[in-house]
């Protein structure tokens, strides 16, 4: 297995560690976009949140809510959670991880949806996407 998290959390590629403890790392994204910016993966590799157990998926953000207040705590006024589930909905490295990335009023990032080119019949989407037990 290739994966670049898996070696960052092996220590055989160094990063700048935030958190650690027996089963997540909490380091930053070397994007170096937003003053902070941090992924909090699972050392066991898993590709995404949809293969995740419910348990692992539930320890990975509870550690990044403790990075979030955290950070609040250092006088940021707020933070985005951000996870990319598939390469299709933008995830570039195959291993579970979310994105934490702490705020400052004015500070000019943007995470936004682009309008969609098409108009969507939203009842007739409901229809089709309801979740039936």
């Amino acid at each position: 297995m290739d994966c670049i998290f898996c070696s960052i959390i092996k220590g055989e590629i160094p990063c700048h560690k935030i958190y650690e403890d027996e089963r997540v790392l909490a380091f930053l994204d070397i994007s170096n976009d937003v003053m902070g910016h941090t992924l909090v993966v699972p050392k066991t590799h898993v590709s995404d949140m949809h293969e995740c157990s419910n348990e692992e998926f539930l320890y990975v953000l509870e550690k990044a809510k403790t990075l979030v207040g955290h950070f609040i705590k250092l006088g940021f006024d707020g933070a985005n959670i951000v996870i990319n589930c598939k390469p299709a909905a933008g995830q570039e490295v195959g291993h579970l991880h979310v994105h934490v990335i702490p705020r400052k009023k004015g500070d000019g990032a943007k995470l936004t949806m682009q309008p969609a080119s098409e108009k969507f019949e939203l009842c007739e989407i409901a229809k089709k996407l309801e979740v039936k037990d």
